[in-house]
């Protein structure tokens, strides 16, 4: 095979593996009914004028399947980073006892689990248009080649398809894994 499309077919799976970390990032993001860090990490908090991600000026942890805390590494944070919470649209109350932020995770309505559910086939369906446009990237690169024969270009076309079936099994595999974590009550 011609070094110019080994290179495209490295892209192409580069991209497509891009789009898998994406997704695995924002399925983080989405709860499924058990506390976890993560479900903070996008709450930035007016430290000092400038607006700091939470993880950079305090610690979060999950002492128990539902609850989180937030260990702010200076005292004077607590009001800032409660405030910042509460304006997060989390749907969490938190708890200020002097040293740190409690939240208690509600258990999820059914109404919100399948809220949640939509929510991670749209981020699924993202990442397949990703693994889609790289797809149409790297054939349109193929096609342009000048010193490739035919066979070689319908060859490469030919990989291009079974990587972007792969990544779209495993797309699929993803999410329903994440759906019946969602739905477990």
């Amino acid at each position: 095979m011609n070094e110019e499309i080994t290179f495209i077919l490295d892209a192409a799976k580069e991209s497509m593996d891009a789009a898998m970390v994406h997704l695995e990032k924002e399925f983080i993001k989405i709860r499924a009914g058990k506390a976890s860090p993560a479900m903070l990490s996008n709450l930035k908090v007016d430290y000092y004028g400038s607006q700091t991600p939470l993880t950079q000026i305090a610690n979060v942890n999950t002492p128990d399947a539902r609850t989180i805390s937030v260990q702010p590494w200076e005292k004077g944070m607590l009001q800032e980073i409660e405030k910042a919470i509460m304006n997060g649209n989390l749907g969490f109350n938190p708890m200020n006892n002097g040293d740190m932020i409690i939240i208690n995770v509600p258990p999820l309505t059914e109404e919100r689990r399948r809220d949640l559910a939509k929510q991670a086939k749209g981020e699924a369906e993202d990442a397949k248009v990703s693994v889609r446009t790289a797809r149409q990237d790297a054939n349109k690169e193929i096609r342009n080649l000048s010193d490739a024969s035919e066979d070689l270009k319908k060859n490469a076309e030919g990989d291009v398809q079974i990587l972007t079936d792969t990544y779209t099994k495993k797309i699929d595999a993803f999410l329903e894994k994440k759906e019946a974590e969602i739905m477990t009550v």
